[in-house]
């Protein structure tokens, strides 16, 4: 077996940052290195001691690059990648406007399978190793996706989106379909090669009730899968679920109601959730995602991510391409710093790091897997060039630490910071 190993600084995490001293969640190294045996990490530590432990290995120095665990993006829709940075709209006119339109055109396999491909090659350009995706209401587009991701060995979350209500004719489904459809489709991808399927009704206004509790129904036949959707993203979506379901006593009750409230559970955006939802999704042992480029472009709101962390709540954090505007998760971060400054709380650079790797990791309940550098995990690395800019280059010049020297890549890096991504052990930039 081919052993690789990677000089560089090594950043990596043995607890969540946001709880607690994130001092004593980081694991740092100046001078460090990671082994690469076959698809996995099989150690991470000096790199004196590993040079001289591991002869055989074949070396590659990045000097003082910053070797990370690849980037985990929890919450995007492949199919809107050809529409993002559209001018203008807020979620429901974002919809019909710019989504469903595009959506539409994946009836064409060969159109999704171009997207598909696109997307994860502009994933591993910015170091996303992971995507979870939305995908439409065709089945074809579903395998157009986990196909891509099979050919490149990249480990994905997606599922058909499911939607018999209140969407263009040709958008949707039937409470049976949307069972039938997802059922074979879960079938055929879940659990092969490094495909996981998610089951996924897009959010209640676009499901009726029938269909809602059919894919709950699918979902307690299959519990190992991840679920998910959208939930209290903006104020006007909010007041039209209680419209659609007057007898519910909060959003998160119109999935809860029809068996779709879980641990394994997915629910991005949770801008404006009441107390009895940040309590029952706690409860459950289910995650919330974090789409802050998309909550500015949208003018959704402003996640209370600290708020809700100290609740133990287990977040994730996305691009949430394309309602998000950037494919980079260096840009996200940078806009959940932005907003966390909003809100009073400036996160550190270990927590947002810890965020795009470990954090998300743990929301699709893949912890020790994938944003994990550490042994045992898959080898999906991702290799910050710290100085890719003369701007940045300059900032972190005059760094203190590597906090101080990473800083300016989270808040002004883009695809040029990234020097180098593996995927299952194989240099894989795209």
């Amino acid at each position: 077996m081919t052993k690789q190993l990677l000089l560089g600084q090594t950043l990596g995490f043995s607890g969540n940052p946001l709880i607690g001293d994130w001092n004593d969640a980081v694991q740092f190294d100046s001078a460090g290195a990671v082994l690469i045996e076959g698809k996995q990490i099989s150690a991470v530590g000096s790199a004196a001691a590993l040079r001289a432990a591991h002869l055989d290995a074949k070396v590659t120095d990045y000097g003082d690059a910053l070797i990370s665990a690849g980037f985990v993006d929890a919450h995007m829709h492949y199919p809107q990648t050809g529409i993002i940075a559209s001018w203008g709209k807020q979620l429901i006119d974002w919809l019909n406007t710019y989504t469903f339109p595009e959506e539409a055109r994946f009836s064409d396999p060969k159109y999704a399978t171009e997207v598909a491909e696109r997307t994860l090659d502009l994933a591993l350009d910015h170091g996303t190793t992971t995507l979870t995706s939305f995908c439409t209401i065709h089945p074809a587009s579903v395998d157009a996706f986990f196909g891509a991701a099979a050919d490149r060995d990249m480990a994905v979350i997606a599922g058909k989106t499911c939607m018999d209500r209140n969407a263009p004719d040709k958008l949707q489904d039937t409470a049976q379909s949307a069972y039938d459809d997802s059922k074979a489709l879960l079938e055929k991808w879940h659990g092969k090669g490094r495909a996981s399927y998610a089951i996924t009704p897009r959010f209640s206004p676009t499901s009726t009730p029938e269909q809602l509790a059919a894919l709950g129904a699918l979902w307690s036949e299959h519990p190992d899968c991840l679920m998910q959707t959208h939930l209290s993203e903006q104020l006007p979506e909010i007041a039209w679920v209680r419209d659609l379901f007057p007898d519910s006593r909060d959003y998160l009750d119109t999935y809860e109601a029809f068996g779709l409230l879980g641990a394994k559970g997915l629910y991005g955006h949770a801008i404006h959730l009441e107390q009895r939802e940040i309590d029952r999704l706690n409860e459950v042992g289910a995650a919330v995602v974090h789409c802050p480029t998309s909550n500015t472009f949208i003018g959704s709101g402003l996640f209370d991510l600290m708020g809700l962390a100290k609740t133990g709540l287990s977040i994730g954090l996305a691009t949430d391409t394309g309602g998000g505007s950037s494919f980079s998760m260096l840009r996200t971060m940078a806009a959940a710093y932005e907003i966390g400054q909003l809100r009073g709380t400036a996160l550190h650079p270990a927590q947002l790091m810890w965020l795009a790797t470990e954090g998300s990791a743990k929301s699709l309940h893949m912890s020790g897997q994938i944003g994990h550098l550490g042994a045992g995990a898959m080898a999906d690395i991702t290799v910050l060039d710290l100085g890719s800019t003369p701007a940045i280059s300059q900032r972190s010049g005059r760094a203190a630490d590597i906090w101080d020297a990473l800083f300016p890549t989270i808040m002004m890096g883009d695809d040029r910071a990234i020097k180098d991504v593996w995927i299952a052990g194989q240099k894989r930039r795209a």
